[in-house]
């Protein structure tokens, strides 16, 4: 196999979850690219997914759909059925947080943590997850081949560092990062560990890709107090996880599954 055709992604069907945000958007490009088909799924489309459709109109589609809602995704693979046949990749990258503009309540002490927060963001970024391989995987599976890549975070993996929000309590804020988004991502090792070994025999492979921080334009206290944690001395850039996630869809990572690709800029090495 030749090292352009290791990393070949133009004949791949590629289904994204939370296809409108900053991430997903640049992982439906970034395929696209490469001249796969991607389909786009979110709640709603966003300015970029609009782009793309115009500029891919051939090879791009979004679908608008909530991944907590079983009868929705079900509707979404048949479109992608007709559309372009059976995904053979599924990038779970939908999740939500807290923000920290959120309520109060919402990144309060852990005591406090509401349960509506809890289950809003299990809902979304666990359930959503179970939901979407179930459907788009079993998919996969009865057509005998894919590769899912279920995006995680270093929050998933250790302890968010509270020390980061330590400038906003020291102006009168009561902050802390919430519980429930690394409740969550920890959750996602081990589903990809399960599928993983449970489709093995059908050439479905299931990886978990662990990130960190991407620059957003955050405020300099924040970039400042983050920055001097990360061993890289930055945040990420929007493309710098493009290169993984190519890697895990193609067959350059064919004997791959149920790993843990940690990209992180040393992160999770402290």
């Amino acid at each position: 196999m030749s090292p352009d055709q290791l990393f070949d992604v133009s004949r791949e069907i590629v289904l994204i979850t939370g296809v409108s945000g900053q991430l997903g958007s640049e992982y439906a490009s970034a395929f696209l690219q490469r001249g796969a088909r991607v389909a786009g799924l979110d709640v709603r489309p966003s300015a970029f997914s609009e782009m793309l459709a115009r500029d891919y109109s051939e090879r791009f589609r979004f679908l608008a759909a909530d991944v907590a809602d079983r009868g929705l995704l079900e509707n979404a693979l048949a479109e992608i059925d007709r559309q372009f046949g059976t995904p053979t990749v599924l990038v779970n990258n939908a999740a939500i947080d807290s923000p920290p503009s959120a309520p109060l309540e919402e990144n309060g002490p852990f005591e406090d943590y509401p349960e509506a927060s809890w289950d809003k963001v299990i809902d979304v970024n666990l359930k959503g997850v179970h939901l979407c391989c179930q459907i788009f995987g079993g998919a996969m599976a009865r057509a005998g081949k894919g590769s899912i890549i279920n995006i995680a975070s270093i929050y998933g993996v250790v302890s968010p560092d509270q020390n980061l929000y330590e400038y906003r309590r020291q102006r009168g804020e009561t902050f802390y990062k919430p519980i429930a988004y690394s409740a969550s991502k920890s959750g996602i090792l081990n589903m990809t560990r399960y599928l993983a070994v449970y489709w093995a025999k059908k050439n479905v492979r299931v990886n978990t890709l662990t990130i960190a921080g991407v620059f957003n334009n955050q405020e300099q206290a924040f970039l400042d107090a983050y920055c001097g944690r990360i061993p890289v001395g930055h945040m990420a850039k929007v493309s710098d996880y493009n290169g993984a996630v190519l890697f895990l869809a193609s067959s350059a990572s064919r004997y791959m599954t149920g790993a843990n690709l940690v990209v992180d800029g040393g992160w999770t090495a402290i």
